[in-house]
């Protein structure tokens, strides 16, 4: 791992979003969305619209590396199997606010 690499990693590597509380029908569904970094959020949202790693990296000012490592991190999370689910998983619930 090069410098510039470690640099962005650390920067980039953030706490899970502390859960809301929920009612115990919504729990079950928000949860893989509530263990996501902000960070994650942010590259689940470009996933969302349909943008590749490469524009993703472009628009967070991130190495491709880095996106790759965040989306298989954001797939292995969701128990997505393609960007589509991902898509679909985060239209279909609302993400956290955080500060």
């Amino acid at each position: 791992m090069t410098l510039e690499e470690a640099v962005e990693y650390a920067l980039s590597e953030e706490e899970p979003a502390t859960p809301a509380p929920t009612t115990s029908g919504q729990a079950s569904l928000d949860e893989p969305l509530l263990t996501l970094t902000r960070r994650e959020r942010e590259v689940a949202e470009l996933i969302s619209q349909g943008l590749t790693n490469r524009r993703i990296a472009e628009e967070l000012f991130l190495s491709e590396r880095t996106v790759h490592r965040h989306v298989s991190s954001i797939l292995k999370k969701l128990g997505a199997h393609s960007r589509e689910e991902v898509g679909t998983k985060m239209t279909d619930r609302p993400t956290p606010e955080t500060d």
